[in-house]
């Protein structure tokens, strides 16, 4: 703008708005806090006092407001961050201005109630929020929050400046790298000092830093840097000014070092050469993986001792006493197969003398494929984005890849191979890169190709794509240009590049996040995948390989290598022990259980649990390992020994690993309104089935039955079984009721609750009769069976009654129910749904399985109140409770030392001390009823001994 007499008092004017703006700060938030208290007409006394907060605060807004727009536009603000903080500014003033209307003409009387004012006014604070926060981003820098967190502390290393002016000063010409060398590190400088005021999102003074054109092109008034002349060249005058001069740069208080003041010198003097090379501001940890060599001076035998050892040696930690075997085989059997040991296994443990006992464990409990397969399907679930519901599945606009990733984990097929599926995706796999098509407006960064860019880099690789994928990241060195040339991979179209949403006229090229591996490009989408699978899995690929490695150890130590597992460029505590690690999980053909066996089997894997009071002291930058962290058990791990001590947790899954060749689709009566299949109001109804045998002897005859809610089933006019609990199986034996030629089934069902509801009767029969003739009768097919929601007359269930007036019933099919594991014929049936094959449940959600809508890559272990409420008051859990008491009652009856004991065994591994055996038995009393049982299960399911893995 230009200078006029008035200029002066306008940038006056505008300066006092961070002293004004600090007024509606104040008065609304406190007026709200205020408002809060004085809901439902509690203390009236703070009315008046409410009422002045408000209007002061809609006065001081609007001239806050005001402030700004003189301070932007007679003073040298501009940008994009300017722009929209501005915009958030008006924003405010305009609801507190609303709200203090509202107010006033609800005291007036014209506004029946305060809820239209409350509600404006705790939007004017929102609004204030986020106001407040754009403006501190413009102050103190984009990253002021996050570079206070532990890991994102990146400040500016000058000794990096000290050394490579050393080196250049010794020069009397520098070569081509060398003046690449001298701009990086200049660059880096400007990064970490003059971001956050000459970016482009805030462009003080017209002058942008972050780039050549900017640099190059100057500010509102001129160029400043004059190639070749530091003395004229006006950045560098502002550089070398006196801390507390006006203009001295980066700001008062806040001055360059020697070092980094000489080295933009000697850049100037050299001619301010500009790298084509990209500005690594943050440290990066080296694509390329090499297998150290391991530590000869150690007595360890195990590589994974020898590299710990040598690290024990250098922090001065001496090596504690390996656990005992109760404790290994607890450990071991959790983090195998999710599973508690039975007492008998921890006996036969304990007292084997075999030497190779522990490592003959950990092979045993690998080959038990399917309990290996269910555990580890949470983790891989967590890191995949895979569920069996939630958003997107409902929609169909998500993916699952259960079926593959169960069948991956069953054959231990090879990582590369699994990546390489993943990426360059099979029908079955499809379901990770696809992501969620999420319904209605869609952010840029929510795309689904967008989506893929960053899972495969968060849950694969360690890198955050999600904060490139708006903006140049804050927290590595990713760019958005970066972000969609990676998410160009998976688009059918090419990309337009989108900043904080807003497109800024540029086209994305396809380029994967380290072109180094090779080129990406292709002519389709297809050849795109199919070169990029090749790319990401191979052996140069260091963070692919170091990423799962992290992963995997710090699923059985507790923590990773490298903390937080997502950010694989911050510092491993031992380096050289990841990469070896990694390394040696390629030259075992990318073996995942060789890779838990080789940590498994080493003395650091043995050692005791290391209790840290503070989350804190794992995450510190400072950590020193000492062993094993003591981790809380998995929502899965929690739910399945609850299942195999006390009584099934979920006895129906969302996926069956298991399947046999029976139907799971139910029927039930068909139930019309209006011309509409509804569903069926509580209620009996009757069914009947009829079916002809051949006339040989009858072998052999089986019946699975499951009907939901309740039924008495008859066959041939006598009555054979009932039953109330559809998630329980009745397997019976049926034989003796049948004739060779004409059968009926009768089933009387009904359907409970208070509004309509899903019902349905789950039945197959399986008939062996001599000269090997099989006969299978279902529901599944819903043919020649019929019912009615009358009562009948007559003896509806005996052969002979004509049910020709009976309707056809109606096949619900199985989208109402879980399958229940149990509903197979075979022998080997499990007794419980393990957990991690269950959709997301309320009980399993309290306690910390995440959703997974996104890549969850580690789950909190810190107790929460929402579980400690589930696990003393939830009504689901109080009831698999008293299901176990009845069990537990009808065994042990008054027995109960023996039921305190056995109960120890089980959940503990140990027998109880006289003490706790004394205090539990007297609880229980004499003849102990179901709530002294749930109470017994309470208090030992509580104890940290069980909740823990120590």
């Amino acid at each position: 703008m230009e200078e006029n007499a008035w200029t002066w008092l306008f940038q006056l004017l505008g300066r006092l708005h961070p002293l004004i703006v600090h007024f509606p700060i104040g008065l609304l938030v406190v007026a709200l806090f205020l408002e809060v208290l004085t809901i439902k007409g509690k203390r009236p006394g703070l009315r008046e006092g409410i009422n002045w907060m408000v209007y002061l605060g809609a006065l001081f807004a609007i001239l806050a407001t005001l402030l700004g727009w003189l301070l932007r536009t007679f003073d040298d603000y501009s940008g994009e961050l300017v722009q929209i903080h501005q915009n958030l500014g008006i924003l405010t003033a305009v609801l507190s201005l609303i709200a203090a209307f509202l107010l006033r003409q609800t005291l007036a009387g014209k506004l029946n109630s305060l809820v239209a004012y409350r509600s404006v006014l705790l939007l004017s604070v929102i609004a204030l929020s986020i106001t407040g926060h754009l403006g501190a981003s413009l102050t103190h820098g984009e990253d002021f929050l996050t570079s206070a967190l532990p890991g994102n502390r990146n400040s500016y290393d000058d000794s990096k400046a000290e050394a490579l002016l050393a080196q250049l000063n010794q020069q009397d010409s520098l070569s081509e790298t060398q003046l690449d060398d001298l701009n990086l590190e200049v660059r880096a400088i400007f990064a970490h000092n003059c971001y956050q005021c000459h970016s482009e999102n805030k462009q003080k003074g017209e002058l942008v830093l972050e780039n050549k054109r900017g640099v190059f092109k100057g500010g509102e008034s001129g160029a400043v840097i004059i190639a070749g002349k530091p003395k004229e060249s006006e950045i560098y005058r502002r550089i070398t000014l006196p801390p507390n001069a006006d203009g001295v740069m980066p700001k008062k208080g806040k001055v360059l070092k020697g070092n980094e003041i000489a080295l933009i010198r000697l850049w100037i003097e050299k001619g301010a050469h500009w790298s084509d090379r990209a500005l690594k501001v943050f440290p990066e940890a080296p694509l390329a993986l090499t297998k150290p060599d391991l530590p000869k001076s150690t007595g360890e035998e195990h590589p994974i001792d020898k590299w710990v050892d040598a690290y024990f040696e250098k922090n001065a930690v001496d090596w504690p006493q390996v656990v005992d075997d109760k404790t290994f085989i607890r450990r071991s059997y959790l983090d195998i197969i999710g599973l508690l040991p039975q007492p008998e296994s921890i006996d036969r443990f304990v007292t084997n003398l075999d030497p190779n006992k522990r490592s003959n464990l950990i092979d045993s409990l690998l080959n038990d494929t399917h309990n290996y397969t269910q555990h580890w399907l949470s983790f891989w679930n967590d890191l995949l984005r895979n569920d069996y519901s939630g958003t997107g599945f409902i929609t169909g606009g998500r993916k699952q890849i259960t079926d593959w990733l169960y069948k991956s984990l069953l054959e231990n097929k090879p990582y590369d191979t699994m990546i390489k599926e993943l990426v360059n995706p099979t029908p079955e796999s499809e379901g990770f890169i696809k992501g969620i098509q999420w319904r209605g407006v869609v952010n840029a960064s929510q795309r689904t190709e967008m989506q893929a860019a960053q899972n495969i880099g968060q849950s694969l690789m360690g890198v955050n794509v999600k904060c490139a994928s708006c903006h140049n990241s804050f927290v590595s060195n990713l760019t958005l240009d970066q972000a969609y040339g990676f998410a160009s991979i998976f688009a059918d179209s090419v990309l337009e590049l989108n900043r904080c949403d807003k497109p800024i006229g540029k086209m994305a090229k396809v380029n994967f996040l380290y072109p180094e591996l090779g080129s990406v490009e292709a002519d389709s989408l297809e050849g795109r995948l199919s070169k990029l699978s090749e790319l990401m899995v191979k052996p140069e690929n260091g963070r692919l390989y170091r990423t799962i490695t992290n992963r995997i150890w710090e699923r059985l130590m507790g923590r990773g290598i490298i903390e937080p597992l997502d950010e694989m460029d911050n510092t491993p505590w031992d380096g050289a022990l990841l990469d070896w690690l990694a390394a040696n999980f390629i030259d075992s053909g990318y073996d995942l259980e060789q890779l838990i066996r080789t940590i498994m089997t080493s003395k650091t894997y043995q050692l005791p649990g290391v209790n840290y009071k503070k989350l804190e002291q794992i995450k510190s930058p400072e950590y020193v390992f000492n062993g094993p962290v003591i981790r809380r058990m998995s929502a899965e791990q929690f739910t399945d020994a609850v299942s195999q001590i006390i009584a099934p947790v979920y006895y129906a899954a969302a996926y069956d690993p298991v399947e046999e060749e029976v139907s799971s689709n139910r029927i039930w009566h068909r139930e019309r309104k209006s011309e509409r299949d509804v569903l069926p109001d509580p209620g009996k109804r009757y069914f009947r089935h009829t079916f002809t045998l051949a006339d040989n002897e009858i072998i052999k005859a089986k019946t699975l039955i499951s009907v939901d809610h309740s039924y008495t089933f008859y066959l041939n006019g006598q009555k054979v079984s009932s039953g109330t609990d559809w998630r329980k199986v009745d397997k019976l034996e049926v034989t003796r009721f049948l004739n060779p030629g004409k059968n009926v089934i009768a089933i009387e069902g009904s359907n409970e609750g208070n509004i309509a509801n899903p019902a349905g009767i789950l039945f197959q029969m399986r008939i062996h009769q001599k000269d090997s003739l099989e006969t299978m009768v279902e529901s599944g097919n819903g043919q020649n069976w019929k019912s009615t929601d009358t009562a009948p007359h007559g003896d509806w269930r005996d052969k002979t009654f004509d049910d020709e007036h009976w309707e056809e019933v109606r096949n619900y099919g199985s989208k109402h129910w879980d399958m229940l594991l149990s509903f197979k014929f075979g022998d080997s049936i499990p007794s419980f749904a393990r957990a991690s094959l269950v959709r997301q449940h309320p009980f399993m959600k309290a306690l910390g399985r995440p959703s997974r809508e996104n890549v969850a890559t580690s789950r909190d272990n810190q107790a929460t109140l929402l579980q400690a409420l589930e696990l003393t008051n939830g009504a689901y859990f109080n009831k698999v409770l008293e299901e176990g008491a009845g069990t537990w009652l009808a065994e042990y009856d008054t027995n109960t030392e023996n039921m305190v004991t056995s109960l120890y065994l089980k959940s503990l591994g140990r027998k109880p001390t006289k003490e706790e055996k004394d205090i539990m038995v007297a609880a229980l009393g004499n003849s102990p009823d179901k709530e002294a049982v749930q109470d017994l299960f309470w208090a030992t399911l509580l104890l940290p001994e069980f909740q823990f893995i120590y």
